[in-house]
């Protein structure tokens, strides 16, 4: 099974993960990696562009690499309440945004040994994640538009909970830059070196705020994430990719409510969670936490309600086994689908400028 290292967002060095609870011998610490991992992870997905080179009108459908966390955050899996404060909101002028610059500057503040694992890259992609998963494909509201999580009640919805963290940080690129709305600011932050980006997404106002409940609740089983991500456009097979994500990261308990990662190599993006699901049997956790499972044989390795629905359900196990046997399938599937969670509610028209950025050394 070929594994890919995960540690930034931006930059061209990873270091070793930090000492933590879940810090497990098998992960091989590395001092350099290339994070130019698209040609793999992420192929080329067709849209209606067709670009070759930099800033240019056209090119291949902007695909937004996840970095380490759509994932790190159990890819919105949230429930409990956690009331946060949105941004200001600093409104944009007609001046170009010079996304090289905002791009640089973002990278400059991922790394934080302060801050979770080290790195800000996972609540980033958290944050594109939860704005991209309002969107609602009969009302055509949320998605990626807008950035309303800047607003109650928007902004206190127990899915959000620990954005208010993301969003702060961000503020400080945003008040150098005010000409980049707030909705390609967060996508962008979620972005990756050599990746094609697209901007274009406008800001709204709070009474655009979606309601809540529209973001997956781990607690529940399938029919629930057939009404979620349904409502979004997405079909079983894309439900089953998206939940590969979970391949990186763990749960937070003061975020979600969830403790433990997933997998035992939670910075390498690979086929990993469906192996995992498929592999080990999984017992409820004795603890005061919410309901969650843990590997019968060590304990150290956690499901969700949700994740564990996926092999329960006649129609989704089939396609936990296809990518639990085809690792190189799974990444090209979850290019594709990725790419559209991100593009949820943002009009094209097939003639916007793609970016491709230099990342820095």
């Amino acid at each position: 099974m070929s594994t890919f290292r995960f540690a930034r967002c931006f930059a061209t060095r990873a270091r070793a993960p930090r000492t933590s609870a879940f810090a497990f011998s098998s992960l091989t610490p590395v001092s350099t990696v290339s994070v130019s991992l698209r040609n793999r992870i992420f192929p080329s997905v067709s849209r209606n562009y067709t670009a070759q080179t930099s800033e240019k009108k056209g090119g291949s459908s902007a695909i937004l690499w996840i970095g380490a966390g759509l994932i790190a955050a159990g890819a919105g899996y949230y429930y409990f309440a956690n009331p946060e404060l949105g941004a200001k909101n600093i409104v944009p002028t007609n001046k170009e945004p010079d996304y090289q610059k905002i791009y640089d500057q973002i990278a400059d503040v991922l790394e934080d040994n302060d801050w979770d694992d080290g790195s800000w890259g996972p609540v980033f992609v958290r944050l594109a994640w939860h704005a991209a998963g309002t969107y609602d494909k009969n009302t055509k509201t949320g998605g990626s538009n807008g950035a309303t999580m800047r607003f109650s009640p928007e902004s206190d919805h127990g899915a959000n909970a620990g954005l208010k963290a993301a969003r702060e940080k961000l503020e400080s690129i945003k008040k150098k830059n005010p000409e980049i709305s707030y909705s390609d600011l967060w996508s962008l932050a979620a972005g990756g070196p050599k990746i094609p980006w697209i901007p274009g997404r406008k800001d709204d106002e709070a009474a655009a705020c979606t309601p809540d409940g529209r973001l997956p609740d781990a607690s529940k089983g399938s029919s629930h994430l057939r009404d979620i991500f349904y409502r979004m456009g997405f079909d079983d097979r894309e439900i089953v990719v998206l939940a590969g994500a979970h391949a990186l990261g763990r749960c937070h308990p003061d975020r979600s409510g969830f403790d433990g990662p997933w997998t035992s190599s939670p910075t390498m993006f690979t086929n990993g969670f469906y192996q995992e699901l498929l592999g080990k049997k999984w017992v409820e956790k004795k603890w005061k936490g919410p309901k969650q499972f843990v590997d019968k044989e060590t304990g150290e390795l956690m499901m969700l309600p949700a994740d564990l629905s996926l092999i329960q359900d006649k129609a989704f196990k089939p396609h936990v086994e296809k990518y639990a046997k085809d690792e190189e399938l799974f990444f090209k599937d979850f290019a594709a689908v990725f790419h559209k969670l991100e593009e949820l509610g943002v009009p094209r028209t097939g003639d916007e400028k793609v970016y491709y950025f230099k990342t820095k050394d």
